[in-house]
């Protein structure tokens, strides 16, 4: 496979993960009708494997894609828009091996997504620039989203475990062109976005695109997602050495968030011993008191009156390149970066067994009985999650990137330095929901609607907010006092290197090394609390050698570290290993003591051609990822980090055209994601006589166990077929295997009153799953003229009713039903 480059003054473009995956068909920007004003030769382009890359590649990523011994992916807006993904999550679900993340931490609603088994929600990069803060991000402006899997804290730092991903915005290019599409669809969907590029100059150009979003979920009850967004960049100095842009991002969303439906049992109610699955409660389904109703898909247990959703992020960013040579640049970019989230968020909670129940009969006779507990099942309790939390991010990277040749090697290179700060603050919302009432649901907690009906839940219940559970004074919702207020703030200094090395034109060498000093400090909680402060210092490196038998061939071989540092997130998402909130227990200290980064390492070998004059790509990836130094408990019940986990895989890919005019895109991912040491859980022995209860670990059920949140097998597999010249039609295929949320045993400890300890082995384990599942899209365009098309998108089109997201405990997420929506789109 080689790269023909084109360029405006002899600028170096790095051009590693380009093409990896456009789905695009080669040859596809030739087979387009130019834009007025914009023709192709007045923009400073690459082409790789058919496709065009714009000039703000990574210049990190320092060699072509059959020269770059990783597993890389690319989805272009063209495949975003062929999909019919209008965020970032549905776009990634066109990716094999990627699953996401449930309701964890701080981000409840937000991205999630796993790479390769591993959480890579701090793993998220704008233009190259790490995008903290916990978002549902948009893709009205995207360009096209870069995928590199492996262990990567060489490319971005902190993190990576998994991979990493980059979002490439959409920026000015020197010509005039625009588009509008208008989207209206079932369940209420409707949706415009716009995009326009001016060229105001010989060398200046301005670019806006637009975005206004609003539907609700088919198949899902009462919840909605309103969103609006605009997205404006200048670029002076195109087509000259000195090149200066200047950006801004804007992104406002309202919205009721969905918690799907409980799991059906807990470890304590769960009927029958040995291992039980507890899948979410869908479908016909039995109380152990004997009632039997059906779950409907679109039941919504939250509370309209009460639950919301409101995000804001803004982005801006300036970036100034000067070509010293015409093969060396030097860039600087940086950027800043405001987010806000507020939410009240209900989770369906199974937790202490009010879905499948506790006694066959309700209580009749005393305190339970006057009470009027509700313990024959039928029940969800309205547990709400609540936040609200502002980050700002200042980030600086400067990279001096090109090619040289030193005693007839040649070189492609990039170095350069980062310096980032970013806060995090956050508090709750002031709202009785029940909470202290237990059994959860009981007369007074089903009458101030805390409690709703298994079968029939009502969203529009009037619920009244309390000064407290036992309260009949009615009080506002208010956020806690600035007190109860977490903030963590981050710093990072680095400096890395990258080189591809062409030792001779069969044998290329590719390394990198990062150096990072990354110093978080915590203030948590209350008036007095001290703040906690922590420097971590971290190295990291990778390298690969790629051997080319043709030039449309190669095979390759790498090794990769990465390296997460405690407060990797800032609290922005769940952390196995935050700082710990305070250090005024002795447990904590210890805790805070004992801290280290975790560690992972990636093994991976592959192959990759490139067929049919560049027109097809192939590439399939054997890998091993293990971490180590994860965060668990010892067997004397203190931190420690022993912990230790494994993903071996193998991944097949394909895209490019197969015939002219028909596309295709896709692949499969096998995993085995193993925890190979959990660690150990605490068992409390309980008191007896004179004898005080007893601590005794035991190991946790974790391990040897299927890592949660990722499946063994996936398939993502897209075609567009073109016929007579206007007209196409196109689809998508998904499989997902099953998945797991968590574990839990019931082992327990008693001790004799001569204090002799003994652990019953356990009689129950369970495992909270949700099923694996099929979907089928399908896409038909028709061009009325070079500049006016028409398309119908059909997401889920077998309404299959099927679960995206899974819980650790309490719940998992619904995915839509069949959506149908119609798009006019016209270009310009």
């Amino acid at each position: 496979m080689t790269a023909v480059a084109t360029r405006s003054s002899g600028a170096f473009l790095a051009l590693s993960c380009i093409g990896a995956f456009a789905t695009a068909p080669a040859g596809a920007d030739e087979a387009k009708t130019p834009p007025a004003g914009a023709p192709d030769q007045d923009r400073p382009e690459i082409v790789v494997n058919g496709h065009r890359a714009k000039p703000d590649a990574d210049p990190k990523q320092v060699a072509p894609l059959v020269d770059t011994p990783r597993s890389v992916m690319v989805l272009t807006s063209d495949v975003i828009q062929q999909t019919g993904s209008t965020t970032l999550q549905e776009a990634l679900r066109t990716i094999p091996g990627i699953t996401f993340g449930a309701a964890e931490g701080g981000n409840p609603m937000g991205d999630r997504p796993f790479i390769r088994g591993f959480d890579a929600q701090g793993s998220i990069y704008l233009d190259g620039v790490r995008d903290i803060g916990s978002q549902s991000r948009e893709v009205f402006a995207v360009d096209r989203v870069q995928l590199v899997r492996g262990s990567d804290s060489t490319l971005g730092g902190r993190g990576g475990a998994g991979g990493t991903i980059n979002i490439v915005s959409k920026l000015p290019q020197l010509g005039t062109f625009g588009s509008i599409s208008g989207s209206y669809g079932n369940a209420d969907f409707k949706r415009i976005t716009g995009d326009m590029n001016v060229k105001l100059a010989d060398t200046v150009a301005f670019r806006i695109q637009g975005l206004w979003h609003d539907q609700d979920f088919a198949g899902r009850d009462a919840i909605y997602n309103r969103r609006w967004g605009f997205a404006p960049s200048l670029t002076v100095g195109l087509g000259t050495p000195t090149r200066l842009t200047a950006s801004y991002y804007r992104l406002e969303t309202h919205e009721l968030p969905d918690g799907g439906l409980p799991y059906r049992y807990t470890l304590a109610n769960a009927p029958g011993t040995g291992t039980i699955v507890s899948t979410p409660a869908l479908g016909r389904f039995t109380t152990i008191g004997g009632r039997t109703g059906i779950v409907d898909r679109a039941n919504f247990y939250g509370l309209v009156d009460r639950d919301f959703r409101d995000t804001t992020t803004d982005q801006a960013m300036v970036r100034i390149e000067h070509d010293l040579t015409g093969t060396v640049t030097l860039r600087n970019t940086a950027r800043y970066a405001h987010t806000t989230q507020a939410f009240i968020f209900t989770q369906p909670d199974d937790s202490q067994g009010n879905v499948f129940g506790t006694a066959a009969t309700n209580p009749t006779t005393g305190v339970a009985g006057a009470r009027g507990d509700r313990l024959n099942g039928g029940y969800v309790w309205r547990r709400s999650n609540t936040r609200h939390s502002v980050v700002d991010s200042i980030v600086n990277q400067t990279d001096l990137y090109g090619t040289l040749d030193t005693g007839g090697i040649e070189h492609s290179f990039a170095m350069g330095a980062e310096f980032a700060w970013e806060k995090a603050r956050r508090g709750t919302f002031v709202l009785a929901n029940g909470s202290t009432v237990s059994p959860r649901c009981n007369t007074t907690s089903i009458a101030r609607y805390n409690c709703t009906d298994l079968f029939a839940p009502t969203p529009g219940d009037p619920w009244v907010n309390y000064a407290s559970d036992i309260s009949a004074v009615a009080t506002p919702i208010v956020k806690g006092a600035p007190t109860t207020e977490t903030q963590q703030d981050a710093t990072t200094q680095a400096i890395y290197a990258f080189d591809s090395i062409t030792l001779v034109p069969q044998l290329i060498l590719n390394l990198g090394a990062r150096f990072d000093r990354f110093k978080s400090v915590l203030t948590p909680p209350g008036a007095l609390q001290t703040r906690i402060r922590r420097t971590d210092e971290l190295f990291n490196w990778q390298a690969g050698l790629v051997f080319k038998p043709t030039p449309e061939t190669s095979v390759y071989a790498s090794y990769a570290t990465s390296a997460t540092p405690p407060n990797s997130l800032i609290g922005e998402g769940r952390e196995d290993n935050a700082l710990p909130t305070n250090l005024t227990t002795e447990a904590n200290r210890a805790i805070f003591d004992a801290l280290e980064p975790q560690k992972t390492k990636s093994y991976e070998v592959g192959a990759k051609a490139s067929l049919m004059g560049e027109r097809l790509q192939l590439g399939i990836a054997a890998f091993q990822t293990d971490i180590s130094n994860a965060r668990v408990l010892t067997d004397a019940n203190t931190v420690d980090f022993i912990g230790r986990s494994r993903v071996r895989g193998i991944e097949l890919s394909v895209s490019g055209m197969i015939l002219p005019g028909w596309t295709i895109f896709g692949g499969y991912s096998h995993l085995d994601p193993k925890i190979l040491d959990g660690g150990f859980t605490a068992l409390t022995a309980p008191a007896i006589g004179g004898r005080p209860a007893q601590i005794v670990s035991v190991p946790s059920v974790n391990t040897g166990r299927q890592m949660p949140q990722t499946v063994r097998n996936s398939v993502s597999a897209s075609t567009n077929v073109e016929l007579f010249g206007r007209f196409s039609i196109g689809g998508t295929a998904i499989y997902m295997d099953r998945m797991y949320g968590g574990y839990q045993d019931n082992r327990s400890a008693v001790q004799t009153a001569a204090g002799v300890v003994t652990v019953n082995p356990a009689t129950k384990v369970l495992l909270r799953e949700i099923p694996g599942y099929w979907r089928f899209d399908a896409r038909a365009a028709l061009k009325l003229t070079d500049m006016i098309e028409l398309s119908v998108n059909a997401q889920n089109l077998t309404d299959k009713a099927y679960f995206s997201q899974a819980f650790t405990t309490h719940n998992a997420n619904v995915a839509a039903g069949r959506t149908v929506f119609g798009t006019v789109n016209v270009r310009f």
